[in-house]
């Protein structure tokens, strides 16, 4: 059947696309797996520690401090598909370590932080590289629509892997989940090599220095993106740590066991899902004051999930958290590729992904120790509240600003030649 040129299914016109779609949809429900059985493997080796908690996320998503505005480097100079098969191919060997350590029951909480660092390296590299990789799949006029089915496809695995992973650990431990994330890892490279290169809508770029310090001007000069990375910086910060929140309050709050909380993520999917779905339908509307007014629904809605009285209506208001941040950051996401300009966007790529995830080796400790001090109820109700006030903030600051159209004249931050690519 035909796909329409304008259709929400119109990426699937591209045959790399199609390629990668199924591959990526395998590794997601693999990548969300991990993360359950990662955190309940720490949970299992340190009596329920919210600090070990938060380190351990902390320690996965540090690299990207380091590496994110490298890999966007990259992505910039050399050939895309190479790299991410590196990069999936060290996700695989990750995986697969602690996979089989935790099988033959040698597994201590070292041999976690040290796989949670190897995979949050291959990761920070590969981001930026994945994220910029779409134009080149399906070229610029379907990059909106891609960054939405891609979202679409990341919380379908997020629907099914938490759940999944609950299920495994409930019988059989935390090993098998570790080991078909390493699975999937393989078909994603599998998928990669069986693209086609003369189907790559490869832009001609003129000559740059190819540096993180010409993406940092560049973003800077711009409004409309420093506006978005800013609201992602304290949404994502503060906010997005449902995974450390579903966790704890499993445990500590609710005395769920290992499936119990495997179907938070599940419940959480849903409404992400549903964000993803809705968010293809939404391109005409997507504005950088969306972005700010989606940081503060999400705020709220996280600050209200502290006050959920027992696990069913905790479960209920999760698919609202779900759904309100995905809105919000597909929306940001599209904005960073779209107003990007081709030859400097896996820089600028890199720099969102630093600011988006760059907060978290912060935040997630210091997350794990207010449990520990404050409680667990206590600590969502601040993170939502800080994260509201910051939207709230940012708001009030750039309303003058927020309603640029995408297309602002960026001269002498670049060279003149980048206008032709516009």
């Amino acid at each position: 059947m035909a796909i329409k040129e304008h259709g929400n299914w119109r990426s699937f016109r591209h045959r790399n696309y199609r390629i990668l779609f199924p591959a990526n949809a395998a590794s997601n429900i693999g990548t969300w797996a991990q993360r359950v059985a990662q955190d309940w493997l720490i949970l299992q080796l340190t009596n329920n520690s919210g600090t070990y908690l938060g380190l351990i996320t902390a320690v996965q998503f540090a690299p990207v401090l380091f590496f994110s505005l490298h890999g966007g480097a990259l992505a910039d100079r050399v050939n895309k598909r190479k790299l991410l098969i590196f990069t999936n191919f060290v996700g695989a060997l990750s995986s697969l370590g602690l996979g089989l350590l935790v099988l033959v029951g040698n597994v201590k909480i070292w041999h976690v932080f040290f796989f949670a660092l190897t995979l949050g390296i291959a990761s920070a590299l590969d981001a930026p590289i994945r994220q910029s990789f779409t134009s080149e799949i399906v070229g610029h006029s379907d990059i909106a629509n891609a960054v939405s089915l891609n979202s679409a496809n990341f919380n379908a695995g997020r629907l099914v892997g938490p759940a999944l992973s609950g299920f495994l650990i409930a019988r059989f431990d935390t090993g098998p989940s570790f080991l078909i994330n390493a699975v999937t890892y393989v078909l994603v490279i599998f998928a990669l090599l069986r693209m086609r290169e003369s189907d790559f809508f490869i832009q001609e770029k003129k000559a740059t220095q190819g540096t993180v310090r010409e993406g940092l001007q560049y973003a800077l000069a711009r409004p409309d993106l420093y506006v978005v990375m800013l609201v992602v910086f304290f949404v994502a910060t503060f906010g997005l740590n449902m995974q450390i929140f579903n966790a704890l309050m499993a445990t500590k709050e609710f005395g769920k066991g290992p499936a119990s909380f495997g179907l938070l993520g599940t419940y959480v999917a849903i409404g992400s899902l549903t964000g993803a779905l809705i968010s293809a339908r939404l391109e005409k509307h997507r504005r950088t004051i969306f972005v700010i007014k989606g940081g503060v629904v999400f705020s709220l809605a996280i600050a209200l999930l502290s006050i959920a009285p027992n696990y069913l209506w905790y479960s209920l208001w999760l698919p609202l958290c779900g759904f309100s941040a995905l809105t919000m950051l597909i929306t940001a996401n599209s904005l960073i590729q779209v107003n990007s300009d081709p030859a400097i966007r896996g820089r600028v790529s890199g720099i969102y992904l630093l600011i988006f995830m760059g907060g978290t080796p912060f935040g997630s400790p210091l997350i794990g120790w207010l449990v520990e001090v404050i409680g667990i109820r206590e600590t969502i109700a601040l993170c939502g509240s800080i994260s509201l006030i910051a939207c709230l903030t940012i708001w009030v600051i750039f309303h003058d600003k927020v309603g640029l159209p995408k297309d602002i004249s960026v001269e002498g931050v670049l060279p003149a030649a980048y206008d032709d690519q516009r």
